[in-house]
């Protein structure tokens, strides 16, 4: 029977129980239903039909979601939000939208120039010379200028409140300026908020670049009468703001470089419309920055073929809270919330992405309950988060007949994160390498929080991953991208207990002592004067 109702997903924000008579959406299977066309057999098919999105103020893709949403339904039709607020979708409603369509789109050329000329200006100021003083005892400003909204959990969260909630003990208060809350960064640190207009909402890149001048005027007006120390900047594509801001201000400019946005995007997305534009204010900022902070050697490597500075690099690899990851932290409730009181557990947390290897886990497990069918019974995966790899991971367990085993909680916030591990008996770092068969330039932050939590670790030999872990002695190592290595290295930490306390005891005591947040920022901060130094 057709339900009545139909709710799609702008963005998986929280998890929704579906009501009575209703059918959920998220962007995955409607990407699947306007690929192969079946949604033409669903329109206006639904008495109801919402749009869910963490905030319609700064939503994007507004028009096409709430065409598809008018499609859908021949009755009532609403974009609603995380904030309480409601949109009806009326004639008046698109139409207005299709006008803010065609303006933007007529203005796009202008834009454009506008933003060459602006990246041309920082582009002169580089060649300058700036010998930045760096008063620590003055405001550090940490810069967040992504347009993405209503992140509840993940690796960037984690790296931003690390920085964030240690830079008082290394320079001043720190002000926070950025797009959105970040869970997790202590309540105490200031913060204030800048979002973007309702220009362009419906380009991307187009937004992304218009944002510049909004975010560098604002935070102008916002640090108008205070002594800054510097600016640190959570790079992101398309942005020259922290470093238009570091250079009108005379202050040191720190930039945290964490990929070229050029090459995510064409690997795990699809390739920038204006990528010869992304490029100049990627090199832009990295030229100009006294500082770069990356968080592995691949990336090292990649900025120096660049030509970058190499005397500027600071290789300064991911970190943990060990205080809030600890294997003191109680798992008990949510062992009872699914059912696992008496299994052994195998845990994963992350956001699905392409190099997580979600899909790769989810293999290894089906096949090693095939292979050990008294395991369905005695061992249980728990799959923490979502991500574009969620089909994948559904399709292999399917494979198996594994879905009674295996919970897959969806996105939870960041700070339950420590008792959904804690409720693990051991964990899985199935990464994967990158498809074009560049090194692995990530230094995944749930490798920290794995060993933190002082449990067992079934991690991929890869790179980083497996410069950081000692098989045998932290973690157990296996060949990345290989289920049947990393199906045999499950059933090895599944059956000795022993083996799981030894490694997870080994690997929390080398989390303790090397990798923390606090030690993070401390080699941030130490590398900053010692480059203003050189150049005063």
């Amino acid at each position: 029977m057709q339900p009545s109702r139909i709710i799609l997903l702008k963005q998986n924000t929280t998890n929704l129980t579906p009501p009575p008579d209703t059918i959920i959406v998220d962007m995955a299977t409607l990407k699947t239903w306007l690929k192969r066309g079946t949604i033409l057999k669903q329109l206006f098919a639904y008495k109801e039909a919402q749009v869910h999105t963490y905030s319609i103020n700064v939503m994007n893709r507004l028009l096409p979601f709430a065409l598809v949403a008018r499609g859908l339904s021949h009755g009532r039709c609403e974009i609603v939000d995380e904030q309480g607020q409601q949109q009806t979708v009326t004639i008046g409603f698109l139409a207005r939208l299709l006008k803010n369509l065609g303006r933007d789109f007529l203005q796009r050329n202008t834009l454009l120039r506008v933003v060459e000329h602006a990246v041309t200006l920082v582009e002169q100021a580089n060649q300058q010379p700036h010998p930045h003083r760096l008063d620590l005892a003055a405001t550090p400003v940490y810069l967040r200028t992504d347009l993405i909204f209503g992140l509840r959990s993940g690796g960037s969260v984690g790296h931003i409140a690390g920085v964030l909630n240690n830079l008082a003990q290394f320079a001043g208060k720190p002000l926070f300026i950025t797009t959105d809350q970040i869970p997790t960064v202590q309540l105490e640190i200031e913060t204030c908020h800048v979002l973007p207009g309702e220009a362009f909402r419906d380009f991307v890149e187009l937004a992304r670049l218009a944002f510049n001048e909004t975010f560098f005027r604002q935070a102008c007006a916002y640090l108008r009468d205070r002594k800054v120390a510097f600016i640190y900047q959570r790079y992101s594509a398309n942005n020259y703001a922290g470093l238009k801001l570091a250079q009108s201000l005379q202050v040191p400019f720190a930039l945290e470089y964490n990929g070229s946005e050029i090459w995510v995007n064409r690997h795990w997305g699809r390739p920038l419309q204006y990528e010869a534009l992304a490029e100049r204010i990627e090199m832009a900022n990295l030229h100009g920055a006294d500082m770069v902070t990356v968080v592995s050697r691949p990336l090292q490597d990649e900025l120096i073929q660049r030509g970058i500075d190499p005397a500027k690099i600071l290789v300064n690899l991911n970190g943990v809270n060990p205080e809030r990851y600890s294997p003191t932290v109680d798992g008990s409730e949510v062992r009872r919330r699914y059912g696992l009181a008496d299994k052994v557990v195998i845990g994963f947390i992350g956001t699905f992405g392409p190099w997580h290897g979600a899909e790769v886990l989810a293999e290894a497990y089906g096949r090693l309950l095939q292979a050990y069918p008294t395991y369905r019974t005695r061992v249980h995966l728990l799959m923490i988060g979502d991500g574009v790899t969620m089909a994948q991971v559904k399709a292999n367990l399917a494979k198996y007949d594994a879905q009674a085993a295996c919970t897959l909680t969806g996105l939870i916030p960041q700070a339950q994160g420590p008792a959904h591990l804690a409720a693990c008996d051991l964990l899985a770092s199935p990464h994967v390498p990158n498809a074009d068969g560049t090194p692995f330039f990530g230094s995944p932050t749930k490798l920290f929080e794995y060993m933190a939590m002082g449990k067992g670790i079934v991690a991929s030999n890869l790179d980083q991953i497996g410069e950081i872990l000692e098989h045998g002695r932290t973690a157990w190592l296996v060949e990345p991208n290989e289920p049947q290595a990393l199906m045999i290295g499950l059933k090895q930490l599944i059956d000795d207990a022993d083996l799981r306390q030894r490694l997870g005891q080994a690997a929390r005591a080398e989390a303790v002592a090397k990798y923390t947040w606090r030690e993070h920022t401390r080699c941030i901060i130490e590398h900053l004067v010692s480059r203003t130094k050189e150049r005063v």
